[in-house]
């Protein structure tokens, strides 16, 4: 049964702890989103302030990303994920109080979502390299494909509602209220899980390995220069983030900033269309997540994840034009599908073939080229506006990225690569040392691979 593959990771008591607290806290995150606008704006701010709010976020998400890698292969990352939850649980419930009680600042709440930038930044490669430790390789893509379906339900439709019907009924500090309850109930049910053994080590207190012994003589310097040098070793994976790096610097702006004025001049349409535009975008990567949870990983599945990426930005190219209301979802929709189709087997590769003591820094990596271009891209979205036309603008980047994969493909053998280190069998495509079997001719040196967009 399909639907049953989906669910096999449920069979672990781990993973159903790590799975349910996810999604507390994601949830609670969907509502930090509204209830944090609506918090700047009862204090007498506006766009400006919003801004400094959200830009602290993103400053402290994206300053110790790196960070955030280097100390997931160093330490446990059970206690990394608690920590993280912990201190939320605490920025959330002090911000609160401080709203209840009227004492609330805006520069309270630019520190607080500067607190909770920096624990993303240590959560999200401690949980990407936790889930192999965990689930048996067969599950990860299931595991991968569940996150994929519950974040945009959960971040980006469900909790932003309850948030929005909070703050109508009663006020943003209560809403703010209900984001500290989450943050509670995740981090509680965060302290069932059991200890998981060291990075680099076969037992909990990290005596019987080496490898953590070895890491904690090095410096954090080290450590970074090891995960960058096994990226840039390994084709398949440098070249996957270089197409990302394109992807993201060619498609954030223009979706993020000039999709709007597309719904306001060429369909005539409001925030609430362009609203819910986004959530059809959503609901595709949603049920494209679900459905790859549901199959095995594909035989050719670096071709399938760039061949998803590059024709799934193609649609954009036409968005320009679209005067249509349906064919603009319809571009979207297909756009928000292969995007989840391809994170969720992206997802998975890291786990199964990044060495599990180089995956929280090749994760960090990854997260760090995606996060570091987005507002180069925001910011350059506009300028471009006043020059060109905002239909060329969307061709391009809808052409440019599906030409770019294709070249990334060829460069690093992908094709060849794949059939070289098969993963329907549950075999990891690294040996026992951490190091990974001898490429396919021309593919490169020898060293694990792997992908991300």
């Amino acid at each position: 049964m399909r639907s049953l593959r989906a669910l096999r990771p449920f069979a672990h008591r781990e993973y159903r702890v790590l799975i349910a607290a996810l999604a507390i806290s994601i949830f609670g995150s969907g509502m930090w989103a509204v209830a944090m606008v609506y918090e700047v704006i009862h204090l007498g701010g506006g766009p400006l302030e919003l801004s400094l709010v959200a830009a602290a976020g993103s400053v402290g998400l994206v300053a110790f990303v790196l960070a955030g890698g280097i100390a997931a292969d160093r330490f446990p990352q059970r206690l990394l994920i608690i920590a993280v939850e912990g201190a939320n649980l605490g920025v959330i419930a002090g911000i609160s109080g401080l709203a209840m009680l009227g004492w609330l600042q805006l520069w309270h709440l630019a520190l607080g979502a500067f607190v909770l930038g920096v624990g993303a930044a240590f959560f999200f490669p401690a949980y990407s390299a936790i889930l192999p430790r965990i689930l048996p390789p067969e599950d990860l893509l299931a595991a991968n494909g569940m996150e994929g379906t519950m974040r945009p339900i959960l971040q980006q439709a469900t909790g932003p509602a309850v948030a929005g019907i909070l703050v109508a009924a009663l006020s943003p500090a209560h809403a703010v209220t209900g984001v500290a309850v989450c943050h509670l109930l995740a981090f509680s049910i965060l302290n069932l899980l059991h200890r998981q053994p060291r990075p680099g080590s076969e037992v909990s207190d990290g005596s019987a390995g080496s490898g953590t012994g070895e890491r904690a003589r090095t410096s954090l310097l080290h450590d970074l220069r090891e995960g960058v040098s096994y990226t840039v070793r390994t084709p398949w994976l440098l070249w996957t983030l270089l197409w990302a790096c394109i992807s993201v610097l060619f498609l954030i702006g223009p979706i993020e900033v000039l999709l709007p004025f597309v719904v306001r001049d060429q369909l005539g349409g409001d925030s609430r269309m362009f609203g819910f535009l986004l959530a059809i975008m959503g609901v595709g990567g949603a049920a494209a997540s679900l459905a790859t949870a549901s199959f095995p990983l594909p035989r050719r599945y670096l071709s399938v994840m760039m061949v998803s990426w590059g024709a799934g930005s193609l649609p954009l190219a036409a968005v320009g034009v679209i005067d249509s209301f349906w064919a603009l979802a319809a571009a979207l929709f297909i756009f928000g599908a292969t995007g989840g189709m391809g994170m969720v087997i992206w997802g998975t590769l890291l786990q199964r073939r990044v060495p599990p003591h180089l995956l929280g820094r090749v994760s960090s990596l990854d997260f760090f080229v995606s996060l570091a271009l987005m507002p180069v891209s925001m910011a350059l979205a506009g300028p471009a506006a006043e020059v060109l036309p905002v239909g060329l603008i969307f061709l391009v980047a809808g052409t440019v990225c599906p030409v770019m994969a294709v070249i990334a493909m060829a460069i690093a053998r992908m094709p060849v690569d794949e059939l070289a280190h098969p993963l329907d069998d549950g075999r990891e495509a690294f040996g026992a040392d951490g190091t990974a079997p001898a490429e396919a001719p021309g593919a490169g040196q020898p060293g694990p691979t792997q992908r991300r967009s």
